[in-house]
């Protein structure tokens, strides 16, 4: 599934260079990959995309984990995939921890697709998600949310997309959201993807679309999302939705294994 990097030899010399610049996406005719990370080499994550958020503050939503920086145990490079380890062990005063990486400051990008090819952890209390987030966010809701993929672990397989702003949110029960069951989501890797344009946004597991948000009101309060986005990705332990039927500590370590992520753009 993966594309790596290619060498070319020429007479005189050695020329290295992506295989992104020269390879024609057939899935995404019209578009032109901006931005991927495919994970390659060893250790951790690359600081030229990656930032972390660091610390054990529950982010909003009573979370019980650690999110720690430059950690090799709870973000590495391995076998060609990105591992997001979340663990039990005691740290700065947190009982589990984790990591949370995200673009903000790096790259976002406003309408595209997002592709993201993961295998999801198992187990009660686990909640990793593939989110995106205003670059220029200075209230939430308000200037907007997407959730391309929730998993809670208590509720094996099923898999669920979002959308808080504003005027649609799970703060005041109108929150946009939809599921999709998928039996091998902790066994086998899917894509997890959305696409976003002026006027919707689409969100799929592989090819199967479940979840549509459309911009019939034309208004900032239910559709902040004409302006950049980061993406987000992290395994949460607990909290008021990952944690609410317990954790179950004999389920750690968990892994949340991310093969590729690509963002593409439309030409037009």
């Amino acid at each position: 599934m993966k594309i790596r990097y290619m060498l070319n030899l020429f007479t005189g010399g050695l020329l290295v260079f992506s295989a992104y610049s020269c390879i024609s996406w057939p899935s995404h005719p019209g578009s032109r990959l901006i931005w991927n990370d495919e994970f390659n080499g060893k250790g951790l994550p690359d600081s030229t995309k990656w930032n972390y958020d660091v610390g054990g503050h529950g982010y909003g939503n009573n979370e019980e984990q650690f999110y720690t920086k430059d950690r090799p145990e709870n973000a590495r490079l391995e076998d060609g995939k990105l591992v997001i380890e979340a663990r039990k062990e005691r740290w700065e005063g947190n009982t589990y921890t984790s990591a949370r990486l995200l673009t903000k400051g790096k790259f976002s990008f406003q309408y595209g697709t997002v592709e993201v090819r993961a295998k999801l952890p198992k187990g009660r209390g686990t909640w990793p998600a593939i989110w995106m987030m205003s670059e220029k966010m200075k209230k939430w809701p308000d200037d907007g949310e997407l959730d391309i993929m929730e998993h809670v672990g208590y509720h094996q397989g099923y898999i669920h997309a979002s959308v808080h702003t504003k005027k649609y949110n799970h703060i005041i029960g109108t929150q946009k959201t939809d599921t999709l069951f998928v039996q091998d989501a902790s066994e086998q890797f899917h894509v997890y993807k959305a696409v976003w344009t002026p006027e919707k946004i689409d969100v799929y597991v592989d090819k199967q679309k479940y979840f549509t948000y459309e911009n019939r009101e034309k208004t900032y309060d239910p559709w902040p999302f004409d302006q950049p986005y980061f993406l987000i990705l992290n395994l949460a332990v607990g909290g008021f939705w990952g944690g609410k039927e317990g954790i179950d500590d004999r389920i750690f370590p968990q892994k949340f294994e991310i093969d590729y992520v690509r963002v593409y753009q439309n030409n037009k």
